[in-house]
């Protein structure tokens, strides 16, 4: 048993994107698997209170958390491995850092003493990193520091790092540095140098990094290791290479090789055992050697930027896995998606996503998606968004409401079916005021959705200002488009299916954040079956 937990920072150097959170995620599954309680945060140096107001072609997804967080993507990496739900205390911004700070001035909290960066800035940075361990919940804490060594930004991170090392004492803090080992094709070797100079700009904060995992795409040869140990004050054992993996979900098998775990455990002072990657490697195997493949369109207007839709991908392999299938995700920009050519773009298809976001750009390329996918009876699945579209699309051209619209696109549409919710009305600032977090939500049975999830209560995470329009509930029912989950407390339409459709299902929350290797979203696990057994009833 763990009396005090234990700390474990990632910083990055060289440059930004190696995938700290994939490591900082790997590293903690592994120490899962040996039976630690563990969690991961993440300390984003931008000025943004969160990302919820950041542009996804900027930042990619805003991943939402059960407690209505706003957060980095990278949070929807950790639930992906671990299986256990993150909060607001998993990721802190600059700007919450000096919110906080300022807010604490204002009231008078420092009797006067004029405010720095140091200590004030840095003790509010410490204060943050020990939530989760003061909780009592958890044996080890990972606290993924986002930037690059060097950055002006990221300097308060590093400065506090280097106080709680000294406050916790010896074998109850350590730092990983992600690094590049960049190949030169040219000379034909790989080059230690930059990893160096990271190195040593860390140093020069006052951190030593105790392991270091380097990025590369060749192996790394034994005096390779032997030479960055030396020039980096590093035991040759905390050398660890990071390979281009095929996949982010061979990281954890990747680490366990190169013996990360060991020697984490061993800096600690804790027992190191053989992590249980069983039901891991299952998943894996399914994902690798699938016995079958379905082509799913995704139709949305962030598609240049994977990381906008980084759920709704890694929730198709989890699901594609469940179904022993590989799911070919294709792209589709909603913004060059007309009438004359949804045919071309979209008859090949085994089943249609109508993605979520913001905005009338591209809406009525997602209407005619909707509208050919419902008249051909190709399987679809519209989340956020992509749902209110498909009402919109139904009211047009089934119940004959001319310009049926959402008032975000058309504040004087006659017909709006999709309207802003009564509690956002006298919203004025945009930041973490929408619909947020888990809300519950009732199911019809004899439904699509009931088949899906197999139980009447569920809970599903939200981010949305706008819903369906109960004003013209009974109108669309009627019709023949059944809402078949709602809010208990406030009836707001939660899922629409149509009965008569081959598989027709739109809901108002995200099920994509709440699908992980373990227990993959049981709505997406249904929608790839039911584009199997479309594709093999062609």
């Amino acid at each position: 048993m763990i009396t005090h937990p234990k700390y474990i920072f990632v910083t990055g150097g060289v440059s930004s994107s190696l995938g700290k959170g994939i490591i900082a995620a790997s590293l903690a599954k592994l120490l899962q698997a040996q039976g630690y309680r563990t969690t991961i945060q993440k300390l984003d140096p931008y000025i943004n209170i969160d990302p919820g107001t950041l542009n996804p072609y900027e930042h990619g997804e805003c991943y939402v958390t059960d407690d209505g967080a706003e957060t980095d993507l990278d949070l929807g990496h950790y639930e992906r491995f671990l299986n256990v739900p993150t909060s607001q205390a998993n990721n802190v911004t600059t700007g919450r850092i000096y919110q906080s700070v300022i807010d604490k001035e204002r009231r008078g909290e420092f009797l006067g003493k004029t405010v720095q960066v140091i200590p004030h800035i840095t003790d509010e940075i410490k204060h943050r990193i020990q939530l989760l361990g003061n909780s009592g919940d958890y044996d080890i804490i990972l606290t993924e520091i986002g930037g690059t060594v060097g950055d002006i930004e990221s300097l308060p991170y590093i400065e506090a790092v280097r106080q709680l090392q000294w406050d916790l004492g010896e074998n109850n803090a350590l730092v990983i540095h992600l690094t590049l080992v960049p190949y030169l094709s040219a000379a034909g070797e790989l080059k230690t140098k930059p990893t160096q100079h990271s190195v040593k700009t860390l140093m020069e904060s006052g951190v030593q990094a105790d392991i270091l995992v380097c990025r590369t795409e060749h192996e790394l040869s034994d005096s390779i290791k032997t030479k960055l140990a030396r020039f980096c004050n590093v035991k040759k054992e905390a050398v660890i290479q990071s390979i281009d993996a095929s996949t982010i979900y061979d990281v954890p098998n990747l680490m366990l090789e190169e013996g990360l775990d060991k020697v984490v455990l061993k800096q600690l002072d804790l027992e190191s055992n053989q992590p249980d990657l069983g039901r891991w490697n299952e998943f894996l195997n399914r994902h690798k050697n699938p016995k079958g493949e379905v082509t799913i369109g995704l139709i949305g207007k962030y598609v240049e930027l994977q990381d906008s839709y980084k759920s709704i991908l890694e929730a198709f392999i989890h699901a594609g896995a469940e179904n022993e299938v590989k799911v070919k995700v294709e792209s589709i920009h909603s913004e060059y998606l007309f009438k004359d050519n949804v045919q071309e773009k979209l008859s090949h298809l085994d089943g249609v996503l109508v993605a979520p976001g913001f905005g009338e750009r591209g809406i009525e390329g997602k209407i005619d998606a909707v509208k050919y996918v419902r008249e051909n009876n190709i399987p679809f699945l519209g989340i956020c968004l992509g749902m209110q579209m498909a009402v919109i699309e139904y009211s047009r051209n089934i119940l004959g409401l001319d310009n049926a619209n959402s008032t975000e696109m058309d504040e004087s549409t006659p017909h709006p079916v999709i309207a802003l919710m009564e509690s956002q009305k006298d919203v004025v600032n945009k930041g973490g005021t929408m619909r947020l977090g888990s809300w519950d939500c009732n199911v019809e049975t004899d439904t699509l959705a009931y088949k899906s999830y197999g139980r009447t209560e569920i809970k599903e995470r939200h981010r949305h200002r706008f819903e369906f329009n109960n004003d013209y509930k009974a109108q669309i029912e009627a019709s023949g488009l059944k809402a078949t989950g709602y809010n208990p407390e406030t009836g707001l339409v939660e899922i629409v299916e149509i009965p008569s459709h081959n598989w027709f299902v739109g809901v108002q929350y995200h099920p994509e954040y709440k699908s992980t290797v373990a227990n993959p979203h049981p709505l997406f696990v249904a929608f790839v079956a039911a584009a199997l057994k479309y594709k093999n009833n062609k």
